[in-house]
């Protein structure tokens, strides 16, 4: 099955990201470990930006338990990126965020994947349920599945 890249306005957040020398591997390029860092990037100054999560003292906390990336382009540095983000399923204590990364100019997303949180209490690392204030920020990027 082909995978077809996302365009822009399949995403609702956007968040900008500068690309560092460390970022280029020997082949020129961003290696693939960084897209990965973007993601986690772009949800968590989603979370954090909009007072839903404390990395220090929250009490439930995501977990991610699921992520896959798909490249279409190659990115390097110096190019400053765009990652977008939306979320496609909002369980009672998981959520799927799909992100794509996009190149300055560019309505085609470079790169785009997805990861999965569990959100479990940060004690006992039981599953926990999303709390509300987390719930309604995320419906705000939700998305039918595509």
């Amino acid at each position: 099955m082909r995978v077809e890249a996302k365009k822009r306005s399949d995403f609702k957040h956007f968040h900008t990201i500068t690309t560092r020398w460390m970022d280029n591997d020997a082949y020129g390029h961003v290696n693939n470990v960084v897209y990965y860092s973007w993601f986690d990037t772009v949800v968590n100054q989603f979370l954090i930006a909009n007072g839903v999560l404390d990395v220090e003292r929250s009490p439930v906390i995501g977990l991610v338990i699921e992520t896959q990336c798909n490249y279409f382009a190659s990115v390097a540095f110096p190019e400053p990126i765009t990652a977008g983000l939306r979320v496609t399923k909002l369980g009672n204590s998981s959520v799927r965020y799909e992100v794509g990364i996009f190149k300055e100019e560019e309505d085609t997303a470079s790169a785009q994947g997805h990861f999965v949180h569990v959100y479990v209490d940060r004690e006992s690392r039981k599953p926990s349920a999303i709390p509300e204030a987390m719930r309604a920020l995320l419906k705000t990027v939700e998305v039918a599945p595509s």
